[in-house]
Order: C-alpha cells, then structure tokens, then sequence
C-alpha cells in the first residue's frame, strides 16, 4: 500500500513540475519584449518630466522608431504580451484614481449632464462614421475616447473590439490624435472659458468634461486657480468611471452580434476581467481601507502599464499602414471633440 501511494505521489509531481516550467519558459519568451517596451516607455517618461511632451505621445514615436523589433526576433512575443496584458492590467488599476463620494458629490444634474454628454458623443461619433465609410467599430472607438477619457478609453474600448486587420492601426491612430487634440485643449479651452466669462466652477465643468486626457484636465484646471482644478478633476473622474458601462454593454453588444452570426451558438457573457477588477479597485479606494500609499503605489503602477502598452503598440504599428488611414479619421475625431466642446458651452450657458 506504501508502495502505492508513493507511486501516485511521484506520478502527481510531473503536472506541477510541468506547469512552473511553462510559466518559466512564458516569462523568459516574454522578457525580451517588455523590457523593451519598459525602457522605451522610461525614455518617454523622462522627455515627459523634463520638456514637458506628453508622455503617452512621445511613447507612441519612440516605440515606431524600433518597429522592426516586432517584425522577427525575440521580441515579438513580449511586445504582443505587453500590447495586451499589461495594457488590461493599466486599466484595471485606473479604479484606484476614483471614489463613489467623489462621483456623488457632482449632484445628480451635473452626473447627468457629464453622463448624457458620453452617450452623445459616442453616438455621433457612430453616425458621422458610417456617413463617412469608416465602420460602426471605429465610430465606437473614437467617440469613446473623446467622450470618456483620450488615450486610456481608447486601448480599454480596443481592447474588447473585433480585432481585425485595421484594429491595431486604428487605435494608434486613435490615441495620437486625441492626445494631440487634448495638449491643444489644454492651452486654448482656458482661454476660451476666461472669454466667455465662466466663474470657477463653470470653468471646471467646461474643462474636466471636454479635455480628453486626466493630465491635460489637471494641468488646465490648475493653470486657472484651484477650485477650478478640483471641480474639473472630479468630473474627469466621473468621466473614467464610464469605462465601465460603456464596456460592459460593449461587450454585451459584440457577443450577442457574434452569437448571430456563429447561429446562435455563443450565450455567456464574458464581462472582460479587468473591467471586473476596476469596479473591486473603485470598491476598495472609495471604502478607505486602502492606505494613500498603497493607492499612488497603485496610479504609478497603472501609469507605468499604460505608457509601456502604448509604447509597445508603437512597435506594431507600421508608418505607411497609419498614413493610409487618411483624411476621414482625422476629421471625425475633430468634429467630435468640437462637437463635445460645444455642447457643454451650451449646457452651461443656458440650464446649468
């Protein structure tokens, strides 16, 4: 019976044994590539810091000036791996910047306001795609990160899209035009609030609901005095918390249309696991149990994975395949920025 039962341990110790060296062997594939993807997104950080370039952006170029690394090597596997894991990790920590005390301290009209002008522009961001040939997905994609949060909204909604031919370029192009729509509202939409005359906390809804990126929010807000600086962070955050509806019904959306398609076949709904782990974050950070260290701990790691992403989608991204993207993209994602802009202005001026 001894005999036996040392038997069935040894023949018990090959599938642990077996399991550790595949994560042994995945670990040493994938290092390669993110260490890349983390020194390139280092580099980043520090032209960031010291000349002031905004570091998703500058992560972005450096990471298409080594494109050819994903083209064949070791690389490859962990540029992939950063350009999908690391980004949902990213994300899912982005819970740690937002509390329900902060998003119920709008008031319900300004929720509502912040809320309805999201769904708008997705929806006109959907519309003004397909009057231009540019597809329902695309639409979603880019009136999602005008709408909810620039750069981060864009690689969270990506991440849950069809992954087609075009979904990598189309992102890319995504998170550099609204970056670079978001550091031109950072200097103009000051001025433009000073104009027209809006008080501080006016300002504050007109900034934290129509700039795209958190940084760009903050640094405006700040620039005209502090109490516009708190009011536009809060609704930035509000606008971050709807990561998690407009996911969550996307990925809701895309399995039904895929069960129809696939005959029915396909019932669950997958709610994508980082989306599960930014609402426990939000849980967490808005029950106080969390100490401040732990939470800056938490953003720096959620910035750190999102630059390293972005700079990894850098290195799959072909030049020539994002100039062919063409004028229309552009054009969208100008028109709804403006269009967000102005719908706000409105809002402001003649019901809030």
């Amino acid at each position: 019976m001894s005999s036996k039962n040392n038997n069935n341990s040894v023949a018990a110790l090959p599938p642990t044994d077996s399991w550790l060296s595949r994560r042994r062997e995945r670990f040493l594939e994938v290092s390669p590539g993110l260490l890349v993807a983390v020194v390139v997104a280092a580099g980043a950080t520090f032209l960031s810091e010291h000349y002031g370039a905004p570091v998703m952006l500058m992560a972005l170029l450096l990471g298409m000036a080594l494109g050819f690394l994903h083209e064949e090597g070791r690389a490859v596997a962990g540029i992939k791996f950063t350009s999908s894991t690391i980004l949902r990790i990213g994300v899912a920590l982005l819970g740690m910047r937002i509390t329900v005390e902060q998003i119920f301290s709008l008031g319900g009209t300004l929720m509502m306001v912040v809320i309805g002008a999201v769904l708008l522009t997705i929806a006109v961001g959907v519309g003004l795609s397909k009057l231009l040939g540019l597809g329902r997905d695309f639409g979603v994609l880019s009136g999602g990160s005008v709408g909810i949060c620039g750069a981060s909204a864009a690689l969270a909604i990506s991440a849950v899209l069809p992954q087609d031919k075009d979904a990598e370029r189309n992102t890319i192009f995504t998170v550099i035009s609204v970056t670079a729509l978001s550091t031109l509202a950072m200097i103009v939409y000051p001025i433009l609030a000073k104009s027209l005359g809006l008080d501080d906390q006016q300002a504050g809804v007109f900034l934290g609901a129509t700039i795209h990126d958190v940084a760009q929010v903050v640094g405006a807000g700040y620039s005209m005095s502090n109490e516009t600086g708190d009011t536009a962070t809060v609704i930035k955050l509000l606008r971050v918390a709807m990561l998690v509806p407009i996911v969550f019904s996307l990925s809701l959306l895309l399995r039904r249309r895929d069960g129809a398609a696939a005959g029915g076949s396909k019932t669950a709904l997958p709610l994508p696991l980082f989306i599960i782990f930014f609402v426990v974050f939000v849980g967490l950070n808005s029950s106080g149990v969390m100490p401040e260290w732990s939470q800056k701990m938490a953003i720096g790691v959620s910035s750190w994975c999102l630059v390293t992403a972005i700079a990894a989608l850098g290195m799959k991204t072909s030049i020539k395949a994002l100039l062919a993207v063409g004028w229309r993209p552009a054009t969208l994602l100008v028109t709804e920025t403006l269009f967000l802009a102005a719908l706000i202005l409105v809002i402001l001026k003649f019901f809030v």
